[in-house]
């Protein structure tokens, strides 16, 4: 039933014949539901063949991989797809006869298919002609873990058992997992047989009238055995975040309400059943709330991920602290606490990646369930508890979480320390991950002549990170009265913003500006050479100052980054740049959305407005869902669309959340919970249009804002004792004035 190659059976004293090394499956083509932690990837067609990534998946574990339905012995002819929500979709096809007298079809055949439940069969007869059916539907799996899916393995077929309890259905086991497939609601029970193979439900006589219709329910069930204590699982209906309506540019308002969509999908909860939040024990609130968080991306991440859950929570701040609150007491549980080579845990470190078992990627990868190999997560997990605390989280949560984020800052320090040259640095284990950071494929760091650099590495990026969250954990800490500690973190802040100054600045003769920013520098402060994307995620940290704030700018919106429909990853002028590539030149939604986060914050709004507008028209080709990273080749008056990176995911976390990123940057949006003041510094809406958004969250209360087309700015629903502020810093003087109000929701139409 497969077209990869099986896993590795049982060994015999025979040779074993050559075989074709496996690929990755590709999913460009590729229908996928979601409703973490399960999901299903479907062909075009509908039909599971046991080929690819097709299946029902449930905890990174492939339930079913065939589900192959045949009318008088043949495959219906597929006519279309039709999404139905991020956890359904409707295939559906059509059952011909060559002696109709008509070329119109006669039966239709719908099939809907729902994630982390199974699919219903509907067969309608539209002609004049009563039909006698044969129906069959063949069941079939392996029972294989998502990363022997994603490495283009098939494991051998699981013989199934016929079980009659409740009706007929098939059940499967292995010492690694189990599924059942249950046909449930049927007009009449199926006759079923099974072989070592798999199983075949049976209906030889389905008699359909004309105008008459027929339906069937299978249910798919199962998991990975032994069931993990404490993994996540799924999330309960009520969604950590508001509901915001936007109004202004059509094309942001579809990339903000299918992410948020999407985000529903991508949920889990924290099943650890730990203690230490407020409200008692298994992380739930005094309200009946879950510690929720965002799954990585689906198939191939639909877990707990620490950078990527991280930058999710950030990303959606402006729509409630909760789901921060949920990411942070999820991570804070699974903190390091002791130095373990094999899982390269540290005291303080923040998690990479928790997976149900050991996985095993290919090419020497071989990653424990709970993995730490992260170089990025623990400065973020800092910033994002700050983040938090200036949003409004309340103080009980700040205060509780406030020793997990100075055991991760004491990591970061004492790393940085450890080094020789005072900077953020990861050296990997053999079996690790190579590379630490978001940019994580084995050939992310490239120079100007296209050579591989391999690690140890300070990654530019990483520093940013971790000054940030020094000066921001500096001013938690104020905020407490522990000045010594405070004051500690902002020396050593800047003591790393030195040492950056001096390592990481490369000066060029040729391009927008006179330097960029190196994305790393290896032993002895050697800087790595060639733009890449990886300098916009520092801006807004702090770490650059004003002039470097501006040449970072130039960089990126020349035509070398820019691509026309986002970000770069690496410059299109070098060597090697490779626009399908992972991390050699694509766009990565994210990264771009970072970047216009960073621009609007560093006043630099003409480069900000620039790559927004670039993404967002992306987002109308991409249907407004977001892949992980998309083809980086240069947009012209006569681009087709761009391409999805043929194995990304989608949808994906940071990618979906990026909507309301941009759109919080386009409001311009600082807040300041300790001083009760929020900032508004929006770009003028000469540069995307008016913009009037509500149902956003500050400490707790619903805010409106508007910008109207003059620049003017109204807010209504400040919590209690708040002002705005629109003046001073980077960006400021932007409008033609703010105020605030207690009148009704503002709002505009559309943008045509």
């Amino acid at each position: 039933m497969a077209d990869t190659p099986e896993l590795p059976g049982p060994t015999s004293d025979a040779p074993a014949p050559p075989r074709a090394r496996a690929l990755q499956p590709l999913l460009h083509d590729v229908v996928i539901c979601v409703a973490a932690p399960a999901f299903t990837a479907s062909p075009r067609d509908g039909q599971l063949r046991g080929a690819r990534a097709d299946g029902f998946y449930d905890h990174d574990r492939r339930l079913l991989h065939t589900l192959l339905l045949r009318i008088d012995r043949r495959e219906p002819e597929p006519v279309g797809v039709q999404p139905l929500g991020p956890d359904r979709v409707r295939f559906t096809a059509v059952h011909r006869y060559h002696g109709d007298r008509t070329d119109d079809p006669t039966v239709i055949v719908e099939r809907e298919r729902t994630a982390g439940a199974g699919e219903t069969v509907l067969l309608r007869n539209v002609g004049t002609v009563a039909r006698t059916l044969h129906v069959a539907l063949s069941a079939a799996t392996d029972l294989a873990d998502i990363a022997d899916v994603k490495r283009g393995l098939t494991g051998r077929a699981v013989a199934p058992a016929i079980t009659r309890a409740g009706g007929a259905a098939f059940a499967w086991h292995s010492p690694t997992g189990h599924a059942r497939v249950h046909a449930v609601g049927c007009p009449e029970q199926p006759e079923t047989a099974a072989g070592p193979k798999g199983g075949t439900f049976t209906w030889p006589l389905v008699e359909l009238p004309p105008g008459g219709s027929w339906l069937i329910r299978l249910t798919v069930t199962g998991r990975a055995v032994p069931d993990p204590p404490g993994h996540p699982a799924a999330a309960r209906p009520q969604v950590p975040w508001s509901e915001p309506v936007v109004r202004g540019d059509r094309r942001l308002i579809g990339l903000v309400r299918q992410g948020l969509a999407d985000l529903r999908a991508l949920r889990l909860a924290d099943g650890s059943g730990g203690h230490g939040r407020p409200g008692g024990p298994g992380g739930h609130g005094t309200d009946g709330s879950d510690d929720q968080f965002i799954a990585a991306g689906c198939p191939w991440y639909l877990t707990l991920f620490g950078r990527d859950s991280i930058w999710s929570a950030r990303m959606l701040l402006p729509l409630g602290t909760e789901l921060a609150r949920g990411t942070l007491w999820t991570l804070a549980r699974r903190q390091g606490t002791v130095d373990d080579a094999s899982r390269e845990e540290a005291p303080g470190r923040i998690l990479h990646e928790l997976r149900p078992a050991e996985s095993r990627h290919g090419h020497g990868l071989r990653l424990p369930a709970r993995y730490y190999g992260s170089v990025d997560a623990t400065p973020l997990f800092v910033s994002l508890l700050v983040d938090a605390w200036r949003w409004g989280l309340p103080d009980a949560d700040v205060d509780a979480l406030l020793p997990y984020a100075e055991r991760a800052m004491a990591w970061i320090v004492r790393t940085a320390d450890d080094d020789e040259d005072g900077l953020l640095r990861y050296y990997p284990r053999p079996g690790g991950l190579v590379h630490q950071s978001w940019k994580d494929s084995a050939d992310a760091v490239r120079d100007a002549a296209g050579r591989r650099i391999e690690p140890p590495l300070a990654l530019c990026e990483v520093q940013g990170y971790a000054y940030e969250a020094a000066t921001g954990l500096a001013e938690l800490l104020a905020s407490r009265k522990e000045t010594h500690q405070a004051r500690t973190l902002r020396d050593w802040a800047a003591r790393l913003r030195a040492r950056f100054a001096d390592a990481f600045w490369i000066q060029q003769g040729r391009g927008p500006a006179a330097r960029y920013v190196a994305i790393a520098v290896g032993r002895d402060r050697d800087p790595v050479t060639g733009p890449a994307s990886n300098m916009g995620q520092l801006l807004g940290t702090g770490i650059l100052d004003g002039a470097g704030c501006a040449d970072v700018a130039a960089w990126l919106a020349s035509p070398e980054l820019n691509s026309g429909w986002g970000l770069r990853s690496r410059s299109a002028a070098v060597p090697g740049f490779n626009p399908l590539s992972y991390h050699g030149g694509s766009v990565w939604t994210h990264d771009t959305a970072i970047a216009v986060q960073g621009l609007c914050t560093s006043g630099r709004h003409a480069e900000a407005a620039a790559l927004a507008d670039g993404l967002l028209d992306a987002a109308v080709h991409f249907s407004y869902r977001m892949p992980e990273l998309y083809g980086g080749d240069a947009r012209t008056d006569v681009s087709p669309a761009p391409l999805a990176y043929p194995a990304a995911c989608r949808p994906q976390g940071w990618s979906a959340a990026s909507g309301v990123a941009v759109l919080g940057a386009l409001l311009g949006l600082r807040p300041d919970a300790p001083r009760r003041a929020l900032g508004l510094r929006p770009p003028h809406p000469g540069l995307l249009g008016p913009l009037a958004v509500s149902g956003l969250r500050l400490a707790g209360a619903d805010l409106s804002v508007r910008i109207d087309r003059t620049g003017r700015t109204t807010v209504t629903g400040l919590p209690d004792g708040w002002r705005v502020d629109t003046g001073g810093g980077a960006g400021a003087g932007n409008g033609s004035g703010a105020g605030s109000d207690t009148g009704a929701d503002a709002g505009h139409g559309p943008r045509g």
